[in-house]
C-alpha cells in the first residue's frame, strides 16, 4: 500500500544559511543592534527591494506587525476596525491588544468578503480596515480599496499567506497603505516565528520602528527619516517586538527560492483543484480574474452534505485514507472560526460566514510535493466523499 505523503515537513533550510548560522553561533551576536549591517538591517534591505516599497520592518511575527501597524497609524483608543470574519484569531487579537475594536464583515462560499456587507459596515465610525488575504484567497481589492478611499480610512493588508500573491500584476501587501507578512513555519518562508511589514509611508515607518524596540539612538541604524525618528524619540513607548538577527538569517537564505515556491505551489493546488472540481461533492472556488495566487494549501466547498455528520463522515473517510482535512467550522475550537473568539464577547450575526466555515475544507499542499503525491491526496478526498455520499444514497439520507 502506497503511504500517504508527508505534507506537515517544512522544506530544509537552504544550505546557504549556514556559514552565517555558524558565524553568528561563534559570535553569540543575536541583536539586531548590536553592530551596523546586521543580518535583520540586510533583510529588510532585501525585503524592501523585492516587494519594491520604501521601507521594511522585520519584527517577531505577523501578529506583532499587525499590531505595530494600528498603533503607528495612531488610531484612538476604542477605534473601530473592519475586518474579514474568516481569519485567524491573531488578527482581531491584535485589533484588540491595539485598543480597538474588530468589527466583523461576512465572508462568501469562495472564501472572500462580501462585499455588499464591507459597504453597509464601512461607515463614519470605522477608522481603519483590515484586510486578511485568508488563506492566501484575495477578496475584490479594486472595490475594497474604492470604498475605504471614499471613507478616507487607511488599508492594512494582513499577507501572512499571500507572499508572491499578486493582484493586477501588483504584489499583495502593496496595495493598501500597510502590508504584513509572516515567517511562521506553516508560511511560504519558514523562519519557525517572524513576520515583517512594509509601507512607503515615512511616519508609519518610523512609529512603527521606534515601538518594536529601537530604544534610544538605535533607530539611526535604519536609513533615512532622520527627522520623523527625532520628532518621535522618547514619545512613543516600547513593545520590544523585534527580530532576531538568527531568524533573519533563516529568511534571508529562502528569499531566492520565493518565486519557484510559488510557481510550483501554484501548479500543484491547481492540478488538484482540477481533479476535486470534476466530484459532484467538492469544489473549489476560482481565483478572481486580477488575481495570481500563490497557495501552498487548498480550500474546498462540500456540495450536497446536507448534515454535520455526513462532514464529519467525510472527514474520517478522508483521514482512513491518508489525508487530515480540516473543516473549519466542525474543527473543536478551531481558531478560524469566528464564534471561538469569545475574548470578543458575544458572537455576532454572521449567518454566510457561519454557513461556509461549516462545510469549508483545508488541506496542506506543500509546494515540494511530486505530481504523485498530489493525486494520491485528491484521490483520497474523492474516494471519501464518494464513500460517505454512496453510503447515504443506500440509506436515503
Amino acid at each position: 500500500m502506497t503511504p500517504p505523503p508527508n505534507v506537515y515537513d517544512a522544506e530544509p533550510i537552504p544550505e546557504a544559511a549556514r556559514a552565517e548560522i555558524e558565524r553568528l553561533l561563534s559570535t553569540g551576536d543575536l541583536f539586531r543592534y548590536t553592530t551596523d549591517n546586521a543580518p535583520v538591517s540586510l533583510l529588510e534591505a532585501e525585503f524592501a527591494e523585492m516587494m519594491g516599497t520604501r521601507y521594511a520592518l522585520a519584527v517577531s511575527s505577523c501578529s506583532a506587525a499587525l499590531f505595530l501597524t494600528l498603533k503607528a497609524l495612531d488610531l484612538p483608543a476604542g477605534a473601530r476596525v473592519l475586518i474579514p470574519a474568516f481569519t485567524f484569531a491573531a488578527v482581531p487579537s491584535a485589533v484588540v491588544h491595539a485598543d480597538c475594536v474588530p468589527v466583523l464583515a461576512e465572508v462568501g462560499a469562495d472564501f472572500r468578503l462580501d462585499l455588499a456587507d464591507v459597504a453597509a459596515k464601512l461607515d463614519d465610525t470605522i477608522s481603519a480596515v483590515l484586510i486578511s488575504h485568508m488563506r492566501g484567497h484575495t477578496s475584490d481589492m479594486d472595490a475594497i480599496l474604492a470604498l475605504a478611499e471614499a471613507r478616507g480610512v487607511p488599508v492594512i493588508e494582513d499577507a501572512a499567506h499571500s507572499l508572491g500573491t499578486l493582484w493586477h500584476g501588483r504584489k499583495i501587501g502593496t496595495l493598501g497603505r500597510v502590508g504584513c507578512f509572516s515567517f511562521q513555519s506553516y508560511k511560504l518562508v519558514n523562519s519557525g516565528e517572524g513576520g515583517i511589514l512594509v509601507t512607503d509611508d515615512p511616519e508609519i515607518a518610523a512609529r512603527a520602528i521606534i515601538m518594536s524596540g529601537a530604544y534610544e539612538h538605535n533607530w539611526k541604524k535604519h536609513p533615512g527619516m532622520q527627522n520623523s525618528f527625532h520628532h518621535w524619540q522618547n514619545k512613543l513607548p516600547l513593545y520590544n517586538m523585534r527580530m532576531n538577527n538568527l531568524s533573519a538569517v533563516l529568511v534571508r537564505a529562502q528569499l531566492p527560492e520565493v518565486a519557484r515556491r510559488v510557481r510550483d505551489g501554484r501548479a500543484n493546488h491547481d492540478h488538484v483543484a482540477g481533479l476535486l472540481n470534476a466530484s459532484p461533492w467538492l469544489s473549489v472556488p476560482p481565483a478572481l480574474a486580477p488575481e495570481e495566487r500563490a497557495p501552498d494549501s487548498i480550500q474546498f466547498n462540500l456540495e450536497g452534505f446536507e448534515s454535520d455528520d455526513e462532514a464529519r463522515a467525510f472527514q474520517a473517510a478522508a483521514k482512513a485514507r491518508g489525508v487530515s482535512v480540516q473543516v473549519f467550522g466542525l474543527s473543536e475550537d478551531n481558531a478560524r472560526a469566528f464564534w471561538n473568539w469569545e475574548f470578543l464577547g458575544a458572537a455576532p450575526e454572521l449567518p454566510q460566514t457561519r454557513a461556509m466555515l461549516m462545510r469549508a475544507c483545508d488541506v496542506r499542499l506543500p509546494a515540494r510535493l511530486a505530481r504523485a503525491d498530489l493525486d494520491f491526496i485528491a484521490g483520497a478526498l474523492i474516494a471519501a466523499a464518494d464513500a460517505v455520499k454512496g453510503e447515504a444514497r443506500a440509506y436515503g439520507t
